[in-house]
């Protein structure tokens, strides 16, 4: 099929999408403020195996349409877009959270499980 591309910056519709999820599991004004240290964190680089160990989310199947959608972007040669992440506390118990673009690591991980995925990520709230 190919090998995944990455731009260098999230799309800018992914911040509204990271803030929708993140108000379900802190309040809405920290939401916010995560999804405001987003937009500034340096791209780092994880494994999709790491981010799903540490997310503790399952693999979702090729056969999802959003996984099925970002496989075909990679085979038109499209580039995906770097995911945001809200560090997990191993000390609390509280896992990774993929505050958008779970099916983006999902999709790079049926194509080779030690993709390095570019990604921003900020501090949990706790």
């Amino acid at each position: 099929m190919g090998k995944v591309t990455w731009k260098t910056e999230p799309d800018a519709h992914d911040y509204p999408a990271a803030t929708s999820y993140l108000s379900l599991v802190v309040s809405s004004a920290r939401a916010g403020e995560l999804v405001e240290q987003l937009k500034t964190a340096p791209l780092e680089h994880y494994k999709a195996k790491d981010m799903l160990r540490a997310s503790g989310l399952p693999l979702l199947g090729p056969d999802n349409p959003h996984v099925a959608a970002d496989l075909a972007k990679v085979k038109d040669k499209k580039a995906l877009s770097p995911v945001l992440l809200i560090r997990g506390d191993l000390v609390q118990g509280t896992a990774l959270q993929i505050a958008d673009g779970y099916h983006r690591v999902c999709a790079s991980y049926h194509l080779d499980e030690n993709t390095d995925i570019p990604c921003r990520i900020a501090d949990h709230p706790g």
